[in-house]
């Protein structure tokens, strides 16, 4: 018997810049970070926007056809393609082909870009288009929300809705660079500012418990859209994903998902809202619920679990809802579970609290203890 083998190694760098007027004619971060990718070949740039980014920034065509034509490092394509921003976006088919479609019409190669204005569901179904398109075009993600500044923005991760299950189609796959840019977040609602800032709390939770002291020190300014605590906040819970990233498992080949801490239920009660629940409303829930059975499972102590609920509290959040709860063991919420299991690809695996700051992770969950929990949370008079 013969047989040949074979191994290697692919190594993926990226940078995430932060700025204030990424299309201004004297910021050059952009032109700068375009010279430096040094190519023989003729390079474009196709724009994707959100239309809610578009809508809350009617002047932002203009200022990109504007710098393009002042910085010509890559040709801009004239065409800027507006997308439903939302969960929408990943659920209906038809936007990914839109963009199959413009990278076709527009000759967009491999040596060409595609950059990405929006939250992180435009991001999401973007990344995954070019990540497909002649395997894999050159992805600048510009993210426009909280959550996507400091959280899915700066992953390796990007996908679509399909069957409808979230993130059934994607792949890892991580952008060239990306750019946090402070002036998209003035635009944003006040719940879409508070939405984003769960990714936070729980990166805190389980990789750093003086990042959740800051948190709840920072609470007023932040309910308050203090830019300057915002822009630490975003800073913080980026660098901590990134440093996640670069460990043992970046490509999450074992069944151990660290960072979802909250989302086996956060990611069902989307489903289960029709998406009226914004993932980082849901993932506070989430967070929430694990962290009181954590707390009801002899993991974490009481005072840590009021303190996790008394902050997502004081910022806004609700605590409780009537999707999550778990009645004699059977309810919509628990088939989460299951699909979270499958998501996984095996082994389900659920990160609990041992401490502010310290996860564990267990193999499996009890519906009695859920219920519990559910019922503590909605009888709760914070």
């Amino acid at each position: 018997m013969h047989h040949l083998q074979q191994s290697f190694t692919v190594q993926f760098n990226y940078q995430v810049f932060f700025t204030a007027g990424l299309f201004e004619p004297g910021n050059t971060l952009l032109s700068s970070f375009l010279s430096n990718v040094k190519s023989n070949a003729h390079r474009k740039i196709f724009f994707i926007i959100d239309s809610g980014v578009a809508d809350a920034h009617p002047q932002l065509i203009q200022d990109i056809k504007n710098y393009f034509a002042i910085n010509k490092e890559v040709k801009l394509v004239e065409h800027i393609l507006i997308v439903a921003g939302g969960e929408r976006v990943k659920n209906d088919i038809s936007y990914f082909d839109h963009v199959l479609a413009a990278v076709n019409a527009y000759g967009v190669d491999r040596h060409s870009y595609i950059a990405a204005i929006g939250g992180g569901s435009v991001l999401d179904m973007v990344g995954y288009a070019a990540a497909v398109s002649h395997r894999g075009i050159k992805l600048i993600r510009i993210p426009t929300t909280v959550l996507s500044q400091n959280d899915s923005g700066i992953g390796v991760k990007n996908g679509i809705n399909y069957f409808n299950k979230k993130n059934f189609l994607g792949t890892f796959a991580p952008p060239v660079a990306v750019f946090n840019d402070e002036r998209f977040l003035a635009t944003l609602s006040d719940r879409e500012w508070r939405s984003g800032i769960s990714e936070a709390i729980k990166v805190a939770l389980i990789k750093d418990a003086d990042f959740f002291k800051w948190i709840e020190e920072n609470a007023g300014l932040l309910t308050r859209r203090d830019m300057a605590a915002m822009n630490h906040l975003i800073w913080r819970c980026a660098s901590l994903h990134m440093e996640h990233i670069a460990g043992a498992d970046p490509f999450e080949s074992g069944s151990s998902r660290p960072l979802d801490f909250g989302h086996w239920s956060a990611h069902k009660l989307e489903c289960l809202s029709n998406f009226d629940v914004k993932h980082g409303e849901a993932v506070a829930l989430g967070i929430a619920l694990d962290t009181v059975y954590s707390n009801l499972s002899g993991r974490l102590s009481s005072a840590a679990s009021r303190r996790v609920v008394d902050l997502l509290m004081a910022l806004g959040f609700e605590v409780t809802h009537p999707l999550l709860q778990v009645n004699e063991g059977t309810s919509p919420i628990m088939d989460g579970l299951e699909e979270f299991r499958e998501h996984l690809g095996g082994e389900l695996t659920i990160m609990l609290l041992v401490a502010i700051g310290k996860g564990e992770e267990t193999h499996e969950m009890d519906a009695g203890l859920l219920e519990k929990a559910g019922h503590i949370l909605a009888t709760s008079t914070h």
